[in-house]
């Protein structure tokens, strides 16, 4: 994962993504490096509109998020309306209990 936040941060600092600068990132950060795996990001990374694939990633993890959302916001309610029925319960039993002190 640091391979990928290295070529990230390379990009965004307008930077060559290339396996010298890659290298560099990673041993300021006092990662061991793994020349293959260097070689293997840079190729994978050969034509690709990073801006882009970002965007994807972003929108699909958005869309994944939504149905989570909807889903406690589900069991919110659910966990209202209990709340609820307790409260009713507990007014209805201390009205009770004070008729019974009328007629006590």
């Amino acid at each position: 994962m640091e391979y990928i936040y290295a070529a990230i941060l390379l990009h965004k600092a307008g930077q060559k993504i290339d396996e010298a600068n890659v290298k560099k990132v990673l041993e300021a950060a006092s990662l061991k490096v793994d020349e293959n795996r260097v070689k293997a990001l840079v190729a994978a990374l050969q034509g690709v509109n990073i801006d882009e694939a970002m965007q994807k990633a972003q929108s699909v993890s958005v869309a994944a998020a939504a149905p989570a959302a909807a889903g406690q916001a589900g069991e919110h309610k659910a966990e209202k309306k209990e709340e609820k029925k307790q409260d009713d319960k507990k007014s209805e039993e201390q009205a009770a209990a004070g008729l019974g002190a009328l007629f006590g």
